[in-house]
């Protein structure tokens, strides 16, 4: 028995022992403490007045975390976080000073300020109201509280138009809401007021002044996964795809377990990504994979026209490059029934009509396209050009002449051309009218291939330009008009018989 109280004895003397240790360097600590405390309030001082901010935040911060009781610590620290422009920093330290002392005006007032300014305008007013408790003649809270009352009346003209789905009147109601702001020098920090607006601009079908109000409210407000959500399915219904990619991503960065967020970045990724291969194929000119790529995307999204319309006027751009004439007016002409205004589906629908040798067509959709866009310097060649072709096709079209597209290759040319020439040979003839109409198809033809065969003539009559019309000759030669070998066989009359030569 007496071993067990001595033991107990022993371990409460020990625990006393540690008390007064520990006492003992609490209170050199505390000592140390406070005139450290005393010297980052002292620094904190000269660095906000020098406008050194960074560093004086850095000495308030230690000053705080050794007192966290003194309510002049945390009202110091707000003033440079109000300095900053940090005023959500603020109100946090503003609200632990007058839990510390609920009678510092100075800081009541100071916080009133701020809710107002994000639209709290009854939080903001019991503030003012508790200022004027205790100083009825204060000016400013005076003037501040009639500032919320009025704010307050508007916000809720605001709610009631809203709720009434008169949206017009909403918009309206809250643009001399944020007006007031601005007169009075208050910056809008209101969140909830843009985001209303923002609302009742995308039901009345403006996205991008929703966009622009919605922006400023992703940095007003903490983890507003809502506003990102918001602002990336806007960014994506109007084709911004990369804009509504950023904008998920960070609201992903806030939460990346959110599963509104995630879903939605799933879809922008794979259609982004989609996009953006179409695009880099067309720039390698590789037009067929292109096109697959397009489909695509009218596959990934069909509910948004956007995506649809552009896959459609990129396809019809690919097959007038690899020279499908048809299937290229069948889909620029959807592609314009789709969104009528494009100039780049009116200026490829005009290439595939001249393609397709339909020169009036193609000044048609030119004229179109420049009356939407005047100052375009390729709609104003391509129109020019098309106008040039319709002019020659009323004289001699080669490509018609020998019944072959244009974008026919020199053995589909010479092709042709061995089976027009012996068709038309004035020798299968017998009347002198038959031999006269045969000599000149055959001229016709034999023109058509030295123009067709020749690449720098060839490229001349694509062009607009007839290589062999004497107008586009200098020094012109003679022999009937439009014969390659400058004489005309036909000429020295009887019955001439000669070779072709095919290539």
């Amino acid at each position: 028995m007496n071993s067990g109280m001595e033991s107990c004895r022993r371990t409460l003397c020990s625990l006393s022992l540690l008390c007064v240790i520990l006492d003992l360097q609490l209170d050199g600590v505390l000592g140390a403490t406070h005139v450290e405390i005393e010297h980052h309030l002292e620094m904190g001082r000269k660095l906000l007045a020098a406008g050194q901010l960074a560093e004086a935040l850095s000495h308030y911060h230690s000053a705080v975390e050794g007192d966290s009781k003194n309510y002049l610590t945390y009202y110091k620290r707000a003033a440079v976080f109000l300095a900053m422009g940090k005023s959500k920093s603020a109100l946090p330290d503003l609200t632990r000073a007058i839990q510390l002392k609920p009678d510092f005006l100075a800081a009541r007032l100071q916080r009133g300020n701020i809710l107002l300014k994000q639209g709290n305008t009854q939080e903001a007013r019991e503030d003012f109201e508790a200022v004027l408790q205790r100083s009825p003649d204060h000016e400013e809270a005076h003037d501040q509280l009639m500032k919320a009352n009025e704010l307050e009346e508007l916000q809720e003209e605001a709610h009631a138009a809203y709720h009434q789905g008169d949206y017009s009147t909403t918009i309206t109601v809250l643009e001399r809401l944020l007006h007031y702001y601005f007169f009075w020098e208050i910056s809008p920090w209101d969140p909830a007021s843009r985001e209303l607006r923002a609302d009742c601009y995308i039901r009345m079908g403006d996205p991008q002044k929703a966009i622009q109000d919605l922006t400023p409210t992703t940095r007003l407000r903490n983890d507003n996964r809502a506003a990102f959500l918001k602002l990336s399915l806007l960014h994506y219904s109007l084709g911004e795809h990369h804009e509504s990619l950023n904008h998920i991503r960070e609201c992903l960065k806030l939460d990346q377990d959110d599963k509104e967020c995630f879903s939605h970045y799933k879809q922008v990724k794979k259609l982004s990504k989609q996009l953006d291969s179409a695009e880099e194929l067309i720039q390698q000119d590789r037009y067929q994979e292109a096109i697959d790529k397009y489909e695509s995307v009218m596959k990934t999204e069909s509910n948004v026209p956007f995506y649809t319309n552009l896959a459609k006027e990129r396809i019809c751009y690919c097959l007038v490059k690899i020279k499908l004439a048809q299937e290229a007016i069948d889909v620029c002409t959807e592609a314009h029934q789709r969104d009528p205004r494009n100039t780049n589906v009116l200026r490829d629908r005009a290439e595939a009509y001249i393609l397709n040798q339909d020169y009036e067509k193609a000044v048609e959709d030119y004229q179109e396209a420049r009356e939407f866009d005047s100052d375009n310097n390729d709609i104003r060649e391509g129109l020019e050009r098309a106008q040039k072709l319709l002019k020659i096709s009323r004289k001699r079209d080669y490509y018609k002449i020998l019944g072959v597209g244009r974008n026919a290759n020199k053995q589909e040319i010479i092709r042709a051309y061995r089976k027009l020439a012996q068709q038309w040979h004035p020798d299968n003839f017998q009347s002198e009218s038959e031999k006269k109409e045969a000599e000149k198809k055959f001229i016709d033809i034999a023109s058509a291939k030295e123009v067709l065969t020749n690449p720098e003539m060839r490229q001349k009559f694509d062009a607009g330009e007839d290589p062999l019309d004497p107008e586009n000759q200098q020094g012109g030669g003679g022999g009937q008009q439009g014969w390659p070998f400058h004489f005309n066989p036909f000429e020295s009359g009887g019955s001439f018989h000669f070779k072709f030569q095919y290539n």
